[in-house]
């Protein structure tokens, strides 16, 4: 019993030291923190086909040490600049934006890394599916960084809504396990299984894409079954990378 509680303190406090090492390589104020292009975007004039991408990066300030930050982009067919989705907690208004920023801009400070794209036949229709499933968010005017809802609990809606993406958020996404009280258990976020989770604080998922999920505190560790890796706090993932190609491919071949 004691080497068990050791090794589950170990796989939650040691990602979380690594993680708040590296969050703290970036000081600087909100003012004059990087946001130019992380060159991920293709170029919309040169690009005719659909195409949507689906972004993280470390979350803001202290935040970044144990939380990220996601956002969507979508471009239509045909159309000459992308529309940017995300949720955020200033700024004033709702907190559901549109175009708040470029779309592959460094998050103030933070590079961010492609979670999914989709290309090609069909993703006309899958953007449609999707800017459904934002309209249809329900907490457009609440943010709360901790448990939720937040930025990861509107992707995880978007997911959930839109079970084609297959979309495996990362667990360090704090936030993505947010369920209103009177809705405690729901699909997983990949739409590959099911998740019980009490507002955000406590709860489990079991899903094909996600594995085996623990959520204690908003803090999330667990194992990835399919493309093996332990999933924790802080850093997310260690072991093998998610397959940007494999979950385009999924899409586009259904």
């Amino acid at each position: 019993m004691r080497f068990f509680f050791w090794s589950l303190a170990a796989v939650i406090l040691v990602p979380l030291a690594v993680s708040i090492a590296r969050g703290m390589a970036y000081e600087g104020s909100w003012r004059d923190a990087p946001r130019h292009s992380a060159g991920l975007a293709p170029d919309p004039g040169k690009t005719p086909e659909a195409i949507v991408q689906i972004y993280t990066a470390r979350a803001f300030s202290w935040r970044g040490y144990v939380a990220t930050h996601p956002w969507i982009i979508v471009k239509r067919s045909g159309a000459d600049s992308f529309t940017r989705y995300e949720v955020v907690g200033w700024g004033g208004g709702q907190s559901l934006k549109t175009n708040y920023t470029i779309p592959d801009g460094y998050w103030f400070g933070a590079e961010p890394s492609l979670m999914a794209e989709y290309r090609g036949a069909g993703i006309d229709g899958l953007i449609d599916r999707i800017e459904a499933a934002i309209e249809s968010y329900p907490f457009k005017d609440q943010y709360r960084s901790w448990p939720g809802p937040n930025s990861n609990t509107f992707l995880a809606h978007v997911a959930r809504e839109v079970p084609e993406l297959r979309l495996d958020i990362p667990a360090n996404a704090i936030g993505k396990d947010y369920r209103s009280w009177d809705t405690p258990i729901a699909w997983a976020p990949s739409g590959t299984g099911v998740q019980a989770s009490l507002l955000g604080i406590a709860g489990v998922t079991l899903g094909l894409e996600e594995g085996v999920e623990v959520n204690l505190l908003g803090l999330n560790f667990g194992i990835d079954i399919l493309r093996p890796a332990l999933r924790v706090p802080g850093l997310g993932r260690i072991g093998m990378q998610e397959d940007v190609a494999r979950q385009a491919e999924a899409v586009t071949t259904n």
